[in-house]
């Protein structure tokens, strides 16, 4: 590889990293809700006396049965509004309401009952799209959030624009850098070469922040408990702990747990499945904190090259791809190199790609569960001799063949399939 590209792809990943691995408090989705309904009440200057929330199908698909955290167990899109209208601090992004106190959380709910929150399937072409109006007194404000999470790209007031950014199709990743140039085999040498400071602030906090919530998921009683049911049915073999650490921490997350987590291509449970796991297997072999934070960067990156072709939001389920980014850290962490990493990713791929995506709630904790599962299996097949092989489904000549593979078949296949979900979800 040229020098110049080796310098892109360094530059480029260091900067994915910084990029992605941000601190969110619950569900992203609804959390996205509260902030662009932060930003539209604080534009607006006065307590909104009616909101209209315009969303696309995969923002109602995921806010729909999810809790938000800090409202005392309220869920759905009304209740994003409310709390990030009552409650929000949109300097804070996407920890926008995680300094709620407990009278504006009592607050939230009496806003609720008191105040008309309509909410309405937007027939944007955007598959993110949040525009939030409110009224109050005579006058209006408007917020709207396209393509990732806290990307604003038009703020109003009484009909005066105060921001436009341009959202076209062209600017589907606005305001993040080009991923283009990203392969596993590039990603693997920058982990095994970059400078550590170059990496680590982001995945420690990573590690900290996600290895918290997934004990208290453990320690609590946070939805169907599924990391709690994998123990105490499967025992304590690392390979049950790294589901059940990831399990735990969605259990918590997707059930209206405070604790933040930190994110990878805007999802928690992503972040979660991505890291969790590669730690559980870096504590039972014993490698160190350098390998440790190498192992969970390259879940992370290979996480975001499978999701760079898929998108932010599809019928396709986001922890398939961090499964595949685990299974790609452990097999780091036996001492794989390019092949061990790249047969893994593949034969993940292979294995749990079916799985859809019907909205953030707390069945996704066991869908991690079974994609940490596949990546754990796939490292495992190919120390063992056996692969899946072109021609097989989805998989054909070569890892950047398969993944793109993938992607066409989430961006473009499942289209249809998107529609029935929520069809289906919201009937």
């Amino acid at each position: 590889m040229p020098m110049q590209s080796t310098d892109l792809v360094y530059k480029t990943c260091v900067q994915v990293l910084k990029e992605e691995l941000l601190p969110a408090m619950g569900c992203t989705e609804p959390i996205a809700i509260a902030y662009a309904a932060a930003v539209a009440r604080r534009t607006l200057g006065a307590l909104p006396a009616r909101v209209t929330v315009t969303a696309s199908g995969n923002i109602i698909k995921n806010v729909k049965c999810v809790f938000v955290p800090n409202t005392g167990g309220l869920r759905g899109i009304p209740a994003a509004a409310a709390a990030g209208i009552v409650a929000g601090r949109d300097e804070l992004l996407l920890e926008v309401i995680s300094k709620a106190t407990a009278a504006e959380q009592a607050e939230i709910r009496a806003y609720l009952e008191r105040t008309p929150i309509t909410v309405k399937l937007s027939d944007s072409p955007h598959i993110f799209d949040i525009d939030i109006r409110v009224e109050a007194d005579g006058h209006t404000a408007r917020a709207r959030i396209v393509q990732h999470h806290t990307n604003i790209v038009r703020i109003e007031k009484d009909g005066e624009i105060l921001l436009d950014v341009d959202c076209s199709a062209a600017a589907a990743e606005d305001g993040l850098c080009d991923r283009s140039c990203l392969s596993v085999a590039g990603i693997l040498d920058f982990v095994e070469s970059a400078a550590l400071e170059d990496i680590e602030g982001p995945v420690r906090r990573q590690i900290e922040y996600n290895t918290r919530i997934a004990e208290e998921g453990l320690s609590g009683s946070w939805g169907a408990n599924i990391g709690k049911v994998l123990l105490d049915t499967y025992g304590n073999d690392v390979k049950v702990r790294a589901r059940a650490m990831a399990a735990a921490g969605s259990d918590a997350r997707m059930n209206g747990c405070s604790l933040p987590v930190v994110i990878v291509s805007g999802s928690g449970n992503q972040g979660i499945t991505a890291s969790l796991p590669v730690v559980e297997f870096a504590k039972e072999l014993g490698v160190g904190y350098d390998k440790t934070i190498r192992a969970v960067a390259l879940s992370d990156l290979i996480t975001v090259h499978l999701k760079s072709g898929i998108g932010r939001l599809s019928a396709y389920c986001g922890a398939v791809s961090a499964g595949c980014g685990s299974g790609a850290g452990i097999a780091y962490l036996y001492g794989g190199g390019l092949r061990e990493v790249e047969h893994t990713i593949v034969n993940s791929i292979a294995i749990d790609s079916g799985i859809v995506c019907d909205g953030a709630k707390a069945s996704c904790a066991a869908k991690i569960a079974s994609a940490v599962d596949a990546g754990i299996l796939g490292y495992h097949m190919y120390k063992n001799g056996q692969e899946f092989r072109a021609g097989d489904g989805l998989v054909t000549h070569g890892v950047e063949e398969t993944i793109r593979n993938i992607g066409t078949l989430a961006r473009e296949g499942m289209r249809e399939t998107d529609r029935e979900i929520l069809h289906i979800m919201c009937d």
